[in-house]
């Protein structure tokens, strides 16, 4: 037999068919009278009222809050929520919410918000951001500058073992400082380069310029301008090297390398600088005899640096900073001051002059 099928036994019959005793039919005679009595008086609902207040006030009461916070820093809610999170069931459940489309629209309506939108520009404006890319810049260029730079150097030595040997010169005993002839030549390259850039952007505008007012473009170039573009030249050349020289004791080339002129103070004298570049033109009109002494002198000094009285010697460059970093450049100020002798294997670096 079901439930549904089960009945209700008649009032004064137990659950048996029996009948029940006299007392216990007298009981549930009264209990049921005195819930009718309490229904028609209402004071059945007077008394959950009052129940619920009761029940409220202590759930407000100071004495809870304090069981409340207790419990909520004992371990059974740390354990409880453990549990929680290494149940499968979460798990699947934290998973299947990050999947829905509900997840995509709330990111989607995020990004087009327009508090979003003043998040990016905010931090787009920032110094911080701005400092950053720029030193980001600057750092590539000096990494791949420093990366040329030790391989020219280990070129230096090898190159001077080399002609030495071919002309049966005596090896050097101990390591310098100072730059040798591909270093030098790649730095002079570079300067070359930047000098013959700027001269070919100055001619095509004085070209464009020249071309504007006179009203011709017949693209020849006569004997005179071509020997006043060749002077031009040249004069740009010997102020570049000069003014570089005198301002700031290397020229963008040098510093690319990490070469410097051995001088005190920012640069080199300009009556010097004169007398070096001298020196460095006679280097090249006697086809490179002034050169060797970058190879067999104990200073790797040519012409330029004996005119001159400057040599050029390597520099050791360090990482600059962040702005906001907290780090300070004692620690690379300490170790700016020595320079690893290049083209030596196993030997001390030596205490740059």
């Amino acid at each position: 037999m079901t439930d549904s099928a089960r009945q209700e036994p008649p009032a004064g019959e137990g659950p048996s068919g029996r009948p029940l005793p006299l007392s216990v039919r007298l009981l549930g005679a009264g209990v049921r009278s005195a819930r009718n009595v309490t229904k028609a008086t209402g004071i059945d609902s007077r008394g959950e009222a009052a129940a619920e207040e009761a029940m409220v006030a202590a759930i407000e009461s100071e004495a809870v809050e304090r069981a409340l916070a207790r419990v909520l820093k004992g371990p059974v809610v740390e354990e409880t929520v453990q549990s929680a999170l290494d149940s499968e069931t979460v798990k699947s459940a934290l998973i299947e919410a990050l999947d829905s489309e509900l997840v995509d629209e709330v990111w989607r309506r995020l990004l087009a918000s327009d508090e979003a939108q003043r998040l990016v520009e905010r931090i787009a404006e920032a110094p911080e951001i701005r400092a950053a890319i720029s030193a980001q810049s600057v750092g590539l260029v000096e990494d791949i500058g420093h990366t040329i730079g030790n391989g020219s150097r280990r070129l230096d030595a090898a190159f001077e073992r080399l002609v030495r040997r071919v002309f049966r010169r005596r090896q050097r005993e101990e390591p310098t400082d100072r730059a040798g002839a591909v270093t030098r030549g790649l730095a002079l390259g570079l300067d070359a380069l930047i000098v013959n850039l700027s001269f070919a952007g100055l001619s095509a505008i004085a070209a464009l310029v020249v071309s504007v007012f006179s009203g011709t473009n017949d693209g020849g170039a006569s004997d005179l301008a071509l020997a006043l573009g060749g002077s031009l030249w040249l004069g740009l050349g010997a102020l570049y090297l000069v003014g570089f020289w005198s301002l700031a004791g290397q020229t963008p080339g040098m510093r690319f390398i990490g070469t410097r002129l051995d001088v005190e103070g920012r640069g080199l004298p300009p009556g010097r600088s004169l007398k070096r570049l001298l020196g460095l033109w006679l280097s090249v009109v006697t086809f490179g005899i002034g050169f060797l002494g970058t190879v067999f002198d104990q200073r790797r000094r040519d012409w330029a640096d004996r005119l001159g009285g400057a040599d050029i010697r390597y520099v050791e460059r360090t990482p600059t900073p962040a702005p906001w970093s907290t780090l300070t450049a004692e620690a690379g100020a300490g170790e700016a001051g020595t320079t690893k002798a290049p083209g030596a294997r196993g030997l001390r670096p030596q205490q740059v002059a």
